[in-house]
């Protein structure tokens, strides 16, 4: 048995609609349209091929959880949400690849993640 990779992760959020806005509008995610009608609000936004599904719930506390997209500049998403006002930390180098994080609207931290950014 060896699973074929991530479908999905979801993530709590305090407000659906600024979550969307922040993974829409900033990190450039596609709102999908195939999220059933559940009795719970959220959305499901597709980030190159996989899902992140945002729940309306109650936000865990920051243990240093987060889940990472990738990109294939980081120094140019960096500097595109620095202009757009969000905190970014400093791109540091983990392995071969290159590693910044932001916070979303409800808290959660997400990893902006450049695969192969060092040579090693």
């Amino acid at each position: 048995m060896e699973p074929v990779g991530i479908h999905h992760v979801s993530i709590n959020v305090d407000d659906v609609d600024a979550a969307l806005a922040f993974y829409v509008d900033k990190l450039g995610l596609k709102v999908r349209s195939d999220r059933p009608n559940f009795s719970f609000d959220g959305a499901w936004v597709d980030a190159g091929g996989q899902q992140v599904h945002l729940i309306r719930g109650v936000c865990p506390r920051d243990n240093g959880q987060h889940f990472a997209l990738a990109f294939v500049d980081l120094s140019v998403v960096v500097a595109r949400l620095r202009q757009q006002g969000l905190d970014v930390t400093e791109p540091v180098v983990s392995g071969t690849s290159l590693q910044s994080f932001v916070i979303d609207p409800a808290g959660n931290r997400v990893e902006l993640h450049q695969p192969g950014a060092i040579s090693a």
